[in-house]
């Protein structure tokens, strides 16, 4: 598994202080993404917030994920929450170290009072003094914002005082990505009034609790204003894969106006991913689970189609300079801007999924804008299906014929691959184990790249091996 390094720098902690008129919240920026290009510690807001204790509690669950694995939590690892200023809210984002869990709280107009909100995208830090200091906030507690340095620090501090450097591997980013492109196939499924969330979520196995004694994924079906457990994927059921994963949810539970479920379409009794959305007073916080505890985002496959054409890599280009840190990206608007067909503006924004260049808001089933402050290129360049699907199509492994495709692969088998109404099936163990449900076998992915004359680079022809 490839990883590096991913250092971080602050001007200082972030921190809790008082003050005259209350308590004032300062969290710290990197270095991030701005409409003015890159910048050391940009400043994204500064006001008081309307719901103090919802907003601490919120971020200690974002927090949370950030610093926890759910799978194998013996091994710690923690990558600090990314923040976004989309001009009308703020966005603070994390994903779990076992990459299964991504978690976002939006802080939306009224839940900010005063103060313009910036626009770009970077790191912030939530130390274990800030934790502490959060979790201690009272609901008579007027509190301030500050996203990024305030005016003095900025003038007076000399470089950096607090630097991390935590592994970032590239699964995770992968993951980070998948996480976007599943969601955007996710329509809502039930919604829960307060009480009802409360007594559902409360109702769930905690952590390190007793495994369930059959191996296969929970289900929840809506009932009059709750939820009920099922033991198979009926019409409008919802997943629920690892229930202790929405443990982050208890620390806002007793604010949450609504408990929201969002998922895909029913298909197959194979697990699926589901989002969990607590209404909040003028915020959503959002919880989006990978399908299993010890299956993380990165090998669904949901984004190789997308990286397999080079129309959707020309296209993602266009369309990523129109791109203006939007809140609610319109898919009609850019395509009106950019000349291209609605679903070639769709095709393009997944590719900017890949690379941390959009993400997705189930609430409002629409793409948002945010530079993620990681290697862009990383996603693509290391997938290991893709790499082993370019190095089938340099090899010439792939032979067409109408809508049935050979592929030689490098064992000398060979594996037959089936066009049906723009669905590729194939003859190998892979989709006979998945039938599609972690995207394209290699086979399949080199199809579609022969099919779509996708160049491949030379240096693809001297990778050896692959994932089957």
């Amino acid at each position: 598994m490839t990883r590096s390094l991913q250092a971080v720098a602050y001007r200082r902690p972030s921190a809790l202080e008082s003050a005259a008129d209350g308590r004032r919240l300062g969290l710290e920026t990197s270095r991030g993404a701005t409409p003015t290009g890159v910048q050391d510690h940009p400043r994204f807001f500064a006001g008081f917030l309307t719901s103090p204790q919802v907003v601490a509690a919120a971020l200690l669950a974002v927090a949370d994920v950030a610093a926890a694995r759910y799978y194998q939590p013996q091994l710690r690892a923690s990558l600090d929450p990314v923040v976004t200023g989309n001009g009308d809210r703020l966005r603070f984002e994390s994903f779990s170290g076992c990459g299964g869990v991504y978690a976002r709280l939006d802080v939306l107009t009224p839940g900010l009072d005063g103060g313009e909100v910036g626009h770009g995208t970077t790191n912030v830090d939530v130390n274990n003094p800030l934790r502490e200091a959060l979790s201690r906030i009272g609901t008579a507690d007027p509190l301030h914002l500050r996203v990024g340095p305030d005016e003095l620090a900025v003038t007076t501090l000399d470089g950096p005082v607090v630097e991390k450097k935590v592994p970032l591997p590239d699964r995770w980013l992968r993951g980070f990505a998948e996480a976007q492109v599943i969601a955007a196939g996710f329509d809502l499924r039930a919604e829960l009034p307060a009480d009802e969330a409360v007594r559902f979520l409360r109702g769930l196995p905690k952590a390190g609790g007793a495994r369930r004694a059959s191996g296969g994924p929970r289900w929840v079906v809506p009932v009059g204003r709750g939820l009920r457990p099922t033991t198979r994927p009926v019409p409008g059921a919802v997943c629920l894969p690892g229930p202790e994963r929405l443990a982050a949810l208890q620390r806002v539970l007793r604010h949450a106006t609504a408990l929201r479920v969002y998922g895909p379409a029913v298909g197959s009794a194979a697990s699926t991913a589901a989002a969990w959305e607590a209404v909040l007073p003028g915020m959503r916080l959002t919880l989006t689970l990978s399908p299993d505890a010890s299956r993380g985002f990165s090998g669904e496959g949901g984004v190789l189609d997308a990286l397999a054409t080079d129309e959707a890599a020309g296209d993602a280009e266009l369309i990523a300079v129109l791109l203006a840190w939007e809140p609610r990206i319109d898919v009609a608007d850019l395509a009106a801007a950019s000349g291209l067909t609605p679903e070639r503006v769709r095709a393009a924004l997944v590719r900017l999924g890949t690379s941390g260049r959009v993400g997705y808001d189930t609430a409002e089933a629409a793409y948002f804008h945010r530079e993620l402050p990681y290697d862009a290129e990383r996603v693509e360049k290391h997938n290991p299906r893709l790499r082993s699907a370019g190095a089938l199509v340099a090899a010439g492994a792939v032979a067409l014929d109408g809508a049935l495709a050979t592929v030689t692969a490098e064992d000398g088998h060979v594996h037959r691959v089936r066009d049906t109404a723009g669905v590729l099936t194939c003859s190998c163990l892979w989709w006979a184990k998945y039938r599609g449900g972690r995207g394209p076998c290699k086979h399949a992915l080199a199809v579609r790249m022969v099919r779509r004359g996708a160049a491949v680079g030379q240096d693809m022809a001297a990778i050896d091996g692959g994932v089957r």
